[in-house]
């Protein structure tokens, strides 16, 4: 699916929920859809402005004056269950921790236990962030039919985050177990 489509299917997907300007939609999925997903103005307001053309979403004033409120059309639904309902393609991944610890042996024993700690000290708090995230979601959301859905995607990012701390201590494990005073090799 190219950049475009994805692009497409986020804005639509959270005008699917409910009107919004376009500064609430970038909002909207930095908050919401932020721990999986996100979209710059640069994406965003381009996109909006071609989904308006093809007829996917109407422009009604907004409640200042040169705003603009965005709202989904139903051929807008209709497009956005196409895109939907494409073939996901993954992307090939681009870890720059991964990458500097493939040559760790350049950087040495004790740099690459200091990127290891910095990684498991990130997915310790973002642990912390899905949970105070589910918290609130489940409260304020409790009568949403999105609810079940979102809780899913925090479960996703929640579990990712206990397997990178998992992964860095078994790798902080490994590094103690090599020779040498942490210089590069």
């Amino acid at each position: 699916m190219a950049r475009r489509d994805q692009t497409e299917m986020a804005v639509l997907g959270a005008l699917s929920m409910q009107p919004m300007t376009a500064y609430a939609l970038r909002e909207a999925i930095r908050e919401v859809l932020g721990h999986f997903w996100s979209e710059s103005f640069g994406q965003i307001y381009p996109t909006l402005n071609a989904l308006e053309q093809d007829g996917h979403v109407r422009r009604q004033e907004g409640p200042r004056a040169g705003s603009s409120i965005f709202q989904i059309t139903d051929s807008g639904l209709a497009r956005l269950r196409d895109l939907l309902n494409e073939p996901i393609k993954a992307a090939p991944p681009r870890n720059g921790l991964l990458l500097r610890l493939f040559f760790g042996r350049h950087l040495g024993v004790r740099r690459c236990r200091e990127l290891l700690q910095d990684a498991k000290a990130d997915a310790e708090r973002r642990l912390a962030e899905y949970d105070a995230l589910t918290r609130t979601v489940a409260d304020e959301d409790r009568d949403s039919p999105h609810l079940p859905y979102t809780l899913m995607t925090i479960s996703a990012g929640r579990h990712g985050a206990e397997a990178a701390v998992a992964w860095a201590e078994e790798a902080l494990a490994v590094l103690g177990t090599l020779p040498g005073n942490g210089d590069p090799q």
